[in-house]
């Protein structure tokens, strides 16, 4: 994430992931305040072994992109309301708006919990214990809303 301030949004993402037993790694790296930093981080990712980055960054947002502009690892980024940010729409559209070359998979503002299962969901073509919990993440979905329902019509 590019700030501290972003930890409480970007737990979620961490949340789903160890909830699919996915390791991950939690921590700042400001592309503004620390950008060697940044790099250093982008260019050793692969030979750490990471298949997938989730970057989160409020205001202008450079996170996400700066990564994907140097490492091959897929990147998703998850643009986050701050204080410094025009609603979150600042942050949506620094992201999403990259240039041909270097894409950046985008969720929605302060969309952490869609950006950890978009990972889980990318591991997952090459991981079958993670294509079986998924698809019985759908399978509970299922009956969450037929219970909902149930509860609605009290049938």
């Amino acid at each position: 994430m590019g700030s501290s301030s972003d930890a409480d949004i970007m737990r979620q993402a961490a949340a789903v992931l160890k909830k699919f037993g996915v390791a991950h790694e939690f921590s700042v790296v400001s592309a503004h305040r620390t950008p060697h930093l940044m790099v250093d981080y982008a260019h050793q990712a692969e030979e750490r072994g990471l298949q997938v980055i989730i970057a989160g960054a409020g205001g202008s947002a450079h996170l996400p992109g700066m990564i994907a502009a140097i490492t091959t690892i897929p990147v998703i980024g998850v643009p986050i309301r701050s204080s410094n940010s025009l609603d979150g729409w600042d942050s949506l559209l620094s992201i999403v708006q990259m240039p041909n070359d270097i894409p950046v998979a985008t969720v929605a503002v302060n969309g952490a919990h869609n950006a950890g299962l978009l990972a889980v969901q990318m591991l997952a073509i090459s991981d079958p214990e993670l294509r079986t919990a998924l698809a019985q993440l759908k399978k509970d979905n299922v009956e969450k809303v037929a219970r909902q329902n149930q509860d609605l019509t009290g049938a």
